[in-house]
C-alpha cells in the first residue's frame, strides 16, 4: 500500500468535483475546489475521521468494500478505479520488472503487415520493435540507444524543434498528456523497476510540462484514433490510429494504416517504396 501515493489520489479526485456533479447542492461559495472530505465520507458510507486519515496516509489498508464505495462516490472511471485498488494493495500487482523482449510471432506480424506502420512500446514507452514503413514514417530506430527510442522522452526532453519532436504529430499535447497518465499507472504496476522510476524521476526533473501534469494524477486519457503526420518529405499524411495491448508482457502493438485510395494510403506507399532513408525526423 502507498500510502501517500493514494492520499494525493483521492485529493486529486475530490477536488475535481463540484457538488452538482454528485447530487448536492451548491450552497454558499466554498474556499476550496471541489467537494468536502465530509461529503465524500457520506457518499462512501464510510466515516469522515477514517476518510480524512486516508487522505492523509495516516490509515491502515481499507477493504475492497470500502474503496469500492469511495470510488462510486468520486465518480471514478474503470481506469481510476483500478488504479486505486493498486495504489491501496488490494489488487494484483506486478512486481520487478517491465518487460522488453517482444514475442517472435508479433515480430513476424510487424513484417507481414501490409501497407501499415507498426511498432512496440513497452510499458515505459521504449520502442522495442518497428517494421520498415515505422522507419520510414518516424525515424530509423535501429541505430539509436534504448534510452533515444523512448516516447517519452522524446515528448518531453527532446531538443530538436517543436515540430518535429514527436514526428509533427497534429496531437502532441493530447499524446503528451496520455504519456503521463500511462506512465503513472505504470509506476503503480512496476514501483520497484529502476528503470520506470528513474524515467519518470528524469521526466520531472527535467520537465516543467511534465512535472505539472503528473501532479493532476491523471491515470486515464482520451482514446486517439486518427493521428495526423507532417512529413518532411511527402507532406501530411492522416493515418487511423490502433494501440493493441499486449497483455502477457504489458506492451502495445500500434499500428498506422490509411482506409484503400485515401490520401493517407497513397503516402504510406509512397513511404514504402522510398524506404527508411525517408524518415525525416532524427534527432
Amino acid at each position: 500500500m502507498d500510502k501517500q501515493e493514494l492520499g494525493a489520489f483521492l485529493r486529486s479526485r475530490r477536488e475535481r468535483l463540484r457538488p452538482q456533479d454528485v447530487g448536492l447542492p451548491a450552497g454558499p461559495r466554498r474556499r476550496t475546489p471541489g467537494l468536502r472530505r465530509e461529503e465524500v465520507a457520506v457518499l462512501a458510507h464510510i466515516s469522515t475521521e477514517y476518510y480524512v486519515r486516508l487522505e492523509q496516509g495516516r490509515a491502515p489498508r481499507p477493504s475492497g468494500e470500502v474503496l469500492a464505495g469511495i470510488a462510486g462516490a468520486l465518480r471514478l472511471t474503470d481506469a481510476e478505479s483500478d488504479h486505486l485498488h493498486l495504489l491501496a494493495g488490494t489488487a494484483p500487482n506486478r512486481t520487478g520488472l517491465h518487460r522488453r523482449d517482444v514475442r517472435p510471432s508479433i515480430l513476424t506480424l510487424l513484417e507481414r503487415l501490409p501497407q501499415t506502420a507498426g511498432f512496440v512500446v513497452s510499458a515505459a514507452f521504449e520502442v522495442l520493435a518497428w517494421n520498415d514503413l515505422a522507419a520510414a514514417l518516424l525515424e530509423d530506430f535501429a541505430p539509436l540507444t534504448p534510452e533515444d527510442r523512448n516516447l517519452a522522452r522524446r515528448a518531453f526532453l527532446a531538443s530538436a524543434h517543436a515540430d518535429a519532436t514527436l514526428y509533427g504529430i497534429s496531437d502532441a499535447a493530447e499524446f503528451r498528456l496520455s504519456v503521463v497518465g500511462q506512465l503513472r499507472a505504470t509506476l503503480a504496476r512496476y514501483p520497484s523497476d529502476p528503470a520506470v522510476t528513474g524515467l519518470v524521476d528524469e521526466l520531472r526533473d527535467g520537465s516543467p510540462e511534465f512535472a505539472r501534469l503528473w501532479e493532476r494524477h491523471d491515470v486515464q486519457a482520451a482514446q486517439m484514433l486518427t493521428k495526423t503526420f507532417r512529413h518532411p518529405v511527402v507532406g501530411e499524411i492522416t493515418v487511423d490510429c490502433d494501440a493493441l495491448a499486449l497483455t502477457d508482457r504489458d506492451q502495445h502493438l500500434v499500428l498506422y494504416s490509411a482506409p484503400p485510395g485515401s490520401p493517407g494510403a497513397e503516402a504510406l506507399a509512397l513511404l514504402n517504396v522510398l524506404g527508411a532513408e525517408a524518415g525525416g525526423f532524427a534527432r
